[in-house]
């Protein structure tokens, strides 16, 4: 049995029919892999529900063990995980191991954490050594965990692991085109221990199985566009249950004057070409001042021009392919349309079939304006506009002119200016003298996007807390805070008046 044929043995029994799998570097068919139907989504359900309380019962030092084994399980195995997010989704090798990693760190943050997070709280109550609360966090019963294609183990097993750990039951639903990578962690779950129902992965057209999803589950944690993610906000809130979402991107990239440029010239390759573009963290608008401008392009467009791309399997190529046809189709087409708008294209601008049928240089645009769609919309592609600013206010109003609001960076020598202008910029993170990764990397800081980039927060104590539900224990001791104590009401009445507003003087 080979490698793919075992991954595809531990899907569930659906009943679907088969989706056809091609690896982007090739278009070559690699696999078939069964697809699962609304009512193969309902007995997930089943089998999750009879499984998660038991699993919820266990000491979190047992949940904490077993996935701690699968963290170690996936680092023993991670050259045969690198290859297969290679093949699926078109990486560079380099950005397979970025993916890999924000599950391994971000998932044994979470091992480190969770009995911290999840210990009962006391709180002071409303009458100071007589009131006793506590806080308790329950988990929710049955997460649904739905992961982009561009990250697949980052995203659907570092939101699975704090779900899981905090005593729920997942259902991870991957893109079509990542399955094997998520059926990969789901084999592992099996090997260490973790029980089957506890931790599912199903498979399907979002078409067929969306609703399904989002009808069942107990909680949504969706990573996407910002489209699928009102429709799934708008589910949810009619079934009133909780949905955290981290959606789409237009992140500026702002070069201060004083900035050290061959720095930030050469952070350029991975802040606004990472994962071929595909990353909604990656940088899509870069503003320059004047007074650098030339210099600046000239060292951009040179560290553009020396990435190597290609369908390596190891670690000598920057850059790797598009995951998509319809990826492709859309990133050729922005930039063509912009180009007829007046763009001028600096560095790239063309797909390269010599390579591979997917593959799209890295490209540099200057000359955008709003004639142009990509100066507006997430292209999500290896594509960046350059604009030129000469004046703080202009910049901020120019990087906060936009529907998104999901990650930032500022180049700048003097950090302390650095640090009170990111606070000016209308996103989630702001990065000083670093593309996304020293915010997004920092797992004890919580992690999301403002305004159309998204609700809620991943990483930190919010990315667990999110998987449950907060129940307060009061114990009253002696008497009632509202009780009469046998007094008549025309002295009770002023006499708890008085009491309350003693008690807003009282450390509570």
């Amino acid at each position: 049995m080979s490698v793919i044929d075992e991954l595809t043995a531990v899907v569930s029994p659906c009943s679907g029919g088969l989706h056809e799998l091609t690896a982007p570097f090739t278009g070559v068919v690699i696999d078939r892999i069964p697809q699962f139907t609304a009512d193969d989504v309902e007995s997930a359900f089943v089998r999750a529900r009879a499984a998660q309380d038991g699993w919820a019962r266990r000491p979190v030092e047992e949940r904490r063990t077993l996935i701690g084994r699968l963290l170690k399980r996936l680092q023993q195995e991670r050259v045969a995980l690198f290859d297969i997010l290679q093949l699926e989704g078109g990486k560079a090798r380099i950005d397979a191991c970025s993916d890999y990693g924000e599950a391994i760190l971000g998932g044994s943050w979470y091992v480190r954490h969770v009995e911290d997070l999840l210990r009962p709280g006391g709180h002071l109550g409303v009458i100071p050594g007589l009131t006793t609360v506590t806080e308790i966090s329950h988990p929710r019963g049955v997460v649904v965990v739905i992961a982009p294609w561009n990250a697949p183990i980052g995203i659907g097993c570092g939101d699975s692991v704090p779900a899981l750990l905090a005593g729920n039951a997942v259902i991870l639903k991957p893109d079509n085109q990542t399955a094997l990578s998520t059926l990969f962690v789901q084999r592992m779950a099996m090997q260490v221990g973790i029980p089957a129902g506890v931790f599912q992965v199903v498979l399907g057209d979002p078409a067929e199985i969306g609703d399904a999803l989002i009808d069942g589950a107990d909680y949504v944690a969706f990573t996407g566009s910002t489209a699928t993610g009102r429709r799934i906000a708008a589910r949810a809130g009619e079934r009133l249950i909780g949905c955290s979402l981290e959606l789409g991107g237009k992140n500026p990239m702002i070069v201060l004057p004083d900035a050290d440029l061959d720095r930030a010239a050469s952070a350029l390759p991975r802040a606004a070409f990472a994962n071929a573009g595909q990353v909604c963290l990656t940088t899509e608008r870069l503003y320059v001042h004047s007074s650098i401008l030339d210099e600046f392009i000239e060292l951009a467009c040179h560290k553009a021009r020396e990435m190597r791309l290609g369908a390596s399997m190891d670690f000598e190529c920057d850059m790797g392919s598009l995951t998509t046809a319809s990826g492709l189709r859309r990133i050729s087409g922005y930039v063509e349309q912009a180009r007829l708008a007046g763009a001028e294209v600096l560095v790239g601008g063309c797909a390269r079939p010599d390579l591979g049928p997917l593959f799209y240089e890295p490209t540099i645009l200057s000359g955008v304006t709003a004639a142009a769609d990509l100066h507006t919309a997430e292209v999500f592609g290896p594509v960046v506009s350059v604009y030129a600013f000469d004046t703080e206010d202009e910049v901020v109003s120019s990087a906060n002119a936009t529907d998104y609001g999901l990650s930032a960076s500022v180049w700048t020598r003097d950090t302390d200016r650095g640090a009170a202008f990111a606070a000016r910029i209308q996103s989630g993170a702001v990065n000083i003298n670093d593309a996304y990764c020293a915010a997004f990397a920092s797992h004890g800081a919580p992690s999301g996007g403002m305004k159309a980039s998204g609700l809620g927060r991943r990483h930190g104590a919010e990315g667990m807390l999110r998987y449950t539900e907060s129940q307060i224990v009061a114990t009253q001791r002696l008497f009632a805070p509202d009780s009469r104590l046998g007094l008549p009401r025309s002295v009770h009445g002023p006499l708890f008046g008085a009491v309350l507003g003693a008690l807003t003087h009282l450390p509570r």
